[in-house]
């Protein structure tokens, strides 16, 4: 299982950033994929998830409303859009698959929101 997130960087209080994470090693249309973050000094929490075909979505509480989930099978691909972004926003994110019991982890992208 191969998981690469890309698509970080420095962004402005209010801007907009795409995460993508790339998957391979796996059969990618059959599992529910998720993201995290995890900030300096902080625990890594959970951004969002999107069930294996995309019909569903779910959001922690803070997210909701700025941040939209997605993912297109045929590229092995789940994305991350996020607008409005806050300072409190900055962190190291993480897509992440849960397959038998197992979670693995991409190396994860650095977001950093700041004038």
């Amino acid at each position: 299982v191969q998981l690469v997130e890309s698509g970080g960087g420095l962004v402005q209080p209010g801007g907009s950033l795409r995460l993508s994470c790339a998957a391979s090693g796996f059969t990618f249309s059959s599992y529910g994929m998720s993201w995290y973050r995890q900030a300096p000094g902080k625990e890594r929490e959970w951004v969002a998830a999107i069930t294996s075909t995309g019909g569903s979505t779910n959001y922690a509480d803070s997210m909701k409303g700025r941040f939209t989930i997605s993912r297109d099978n045929a590229k092995n691909t789940v994305y991350l859009q996020m607008n409005s972004l806050k300072p409190e926003d900055t962190a190291v994110y993480y897509c992440n698959v849960l397959i038998n019991f197992n979670g693995y982890w991409g190396q994860g992208t650095q977001v950093t929101v700041s004038s």
